[in-house]
């Protein structure tokens, strides 16, 4: 049995094209949402996914590896969720009511997910690198590109730089992170994270 956890590669579309895979990720997130991602282990993920550990170790060298890879789907669905809901000829205030409100419903369904990607991904060290930053440079750029829309071009407001993209996308993962900790419905960080946003792309100088 292979014991190197490695950086998966596989994107969100290309793991929902093997039907094995695509059931022992979403057994690994039914797990994380009954007992938390360090409580998981193989044994939960494969019964889960009604399947057996001989066919997890066809798919993944480790519980680390199947983890990154969930994530890294996960914030995938995340981004086009986001992307879809927004219509770039709105209102610029508008558009960010629409990208916070697709976050908030997002994570509204997933909250567990959520939290183990702001608080249990960064425990694994240099491996989860490459999937943090992958994700923040999916939803800073997607941010960008939607401070370059014909809505906010209209209003004349200059696009979003990239540090300002991560100090929002820091505020708001902090801010979700402590909702779902204590208990509270992510539904009340929506005005919050639309005023921040609002202020952070509003007019600068």
């Amino acid at each position: 049995m292979p014991s190197a956890t490695t950086v998966p590669t596989t994107t969100g579309d290309a793991a929902t094209h093997d039907p094995f895979r695509l059931r022992l990720l979403d057994g690994l997130a039914t797990s994380i949402t009954e007992r938390g991602y360090p409580a998981s282990t193989v044994a939960h993920i494969v019964r889960h996914a009604r399947t057996s550990k001989r066919t997890f170790y066809d798919q993944f060298t480790s519980k680390e590896e199947c983890f990154l890879e969930l994530l890294a789907t996960d914030i995938e669905r995340l981004g086009e969720r986001i992307q879809s809901a927004v219509d770039p000829e709105t209102d610029w205030r508008e558009q960010i009511r629409q990208a916070v409100e697709a976050y908030v419903g997002y994570i509204e369904a997933r909250p567990a997910i959520t939290l183990s990607w702001i608080r249990q991904l960064p425990s694994l060290g240099a491996v989860a690198r490459p999937v943090q930053r992958r994700g923040l440079h999916l939803l800073s750029g997607l941010l960008i590109n939607l401070s370059t829309s014909p809505g906010f071009r209209r209003a004349d407001l200059p696009p979003l730089t990239p540090q300002l993209a991560v100090i929002l996308l820091g505020g708001l993962r902090e801010l979700t992170a402590l909702a779902v900790e204590d208990g509270r419905p992510v539904r009340e960080i929506l005005e919050p994270a639309v005023d921040a946003s609002i202020a952070l792309l509003g007019p600068r100088h």
